[in-house]
Formats: structure tokens, sequence, C-alpha cells
């Protein structure tokens, strides 16, 4: 695993581990096939375990990792069930938002809106990473646009786990490019000003993306 050195100062060791160790989650270097050591990450990094532990243990708080063997740790897995929990509750934070913005229209906002998913969606490769953030931005988008610190750090804690990547991952044996879908639609009927209608619009938008998601399972074999 290609780790860089660390510098020590500001920003505390474990949390600079974990930031490099969420990134190569992200981009496919550590799959859910790969078994997680920290003495082996401790060696690359250069430093003594206690804050690698510290980091490898807050990954498994978060639901990112799971426990396997003594020092060692994978990827955790999402079943059915869980990845239904994970939809409904992005129905209610993202549903919620766009309620919000719908009920404040503003036009101002509603073009700053458009402006980020014509940016984040003008992908320049087709790799799984890059659907991953351009999906992951122009969601982020509609959450931040609410002003509202509570609804960003739930939604933050929904999508920056390790296990929303390798769970976005498995869409790739269906079509990564429906994973977008039509975002722009969901500034229009925002700009309706119905909020009714702007709720309504988001979950159905994620109802889309959970039954691709299933799709995606049963083709793999990994959803019944």
């Amino acid at each position: 695993m290609p780790f860089r050195s660390l510098s020590r100062p500001r920003e505390r060791l474990a949390d600079q581990i974990y930031d490099q160790i969420m990134n190569a989650i992200r981009s496919g270097e550590i799959s859910t096939t790969d078994r997680i050591v920290q003495e082996k990450l401790a060696e690359q990094f250069q430093i003594s375990r206690t804050p690698v532990r510290e980091a490898l243990f807050r990954m498994e708080q978060e639901g990112i990792l799971v426990v396997e063997g003594r020092g060692g740790f994978r990827i955790r897995a999402l079943g059915p069930k869980e990845i239904a929990e994970l939809y409904g509750a992005r129905c209610a934070i993202e549903g919620h938002a766009a309620r919000l913005l719908a009920e404040r229209n503003d036009p101002a906002r509603n073009d700053q809106l458009r402006d980020v998913i014509n940016r984040a969606e003008d992908l320049k490769n087709d790799t799984v990473e890059a659907y991953f953030q351009a999906n992951m931005t122009v969601h982020r988008a509609f959450v931040e646009a609410t002003d509202n610190r509570f609804l960003l750090e739930f939604f933050d804690n929904l999508w920056n786990r390790g296990a929303s990547f390798t769970l976005f991952a498995t869409i790739e044996s269906v079509d990564l490019a429906k994973s977008l879908g039509d975002h722009l639609g969901l500034v229009d009927a925002i700009a309706s000003g119905d909020a009714a209608r702007a709720c309504e619009r988001m979950i159905a938008h994620i109802n889309d993306g959970y039954a691709l998601q299933i799709e995606a399972g049963r083709l793999r074999g990994t959803i019944p």
C-alpha cells in the first residue's frame, strides 16, 4: 500500500493516518479482500503503533472496518438490511434538505447548485472513484445549501464511510452513468417552490439509486 511519510505537527498523527487509509479505500488501493494490519502500517508510516491503532479503532467505531484476528482489520461489507437502512437515512436527510431549499426558493442558490452539478458531472475519466466523487459532491451541495450544520454532519457521517465507496463500487456491474441520475431535475423541483414536490423528487431519486444497488447486488450474487 503506497502510503507517504507523515509530518508531525498541528494535525494529529492519528488523523493523518485516518485520512490516508480512507483515501486508499476510496481509490480502491485497499479492497474488501485486503487485510489491514496495524504493525505493517506502522512500518510503512515509520511511526509507533499507537496512532495507527487509534486511527483503526476509530474506523471500527464508525462502522468502516471490522476486527479480524489480532491486530488485523478488514473493510466491513454491508448486508441487504444495512443497505436499506443507509438509503432510508439518506432519504430522511436529503429529502428534508430539498424541502428546506424549496421553501426558501433562492434563485441565486439554485443557480449555484446548477453550477456545482455541471462542473461535478464534467468527468475527465469514467472510473468508479470519479463517479463516486461527482455524486457525493452534488448531493453534499444540496445539503450544504440548507446552512443546517447538523444535516451536513449527518450527511458526512454516511457518505464518508469507506463502506459507502465499496458499496457504490458494486454498481459498476450495472452502469455507472446511471448513478448520476437527473440532478438538474432536482434543482427544477426545488425552484418550483413546492416543498412537498421537491422532497418527493429527492426521495424518488435516492430510491432509484437504491434500486440500482439492488440490481447490481443480484448480478454479483451478494443479494438474493
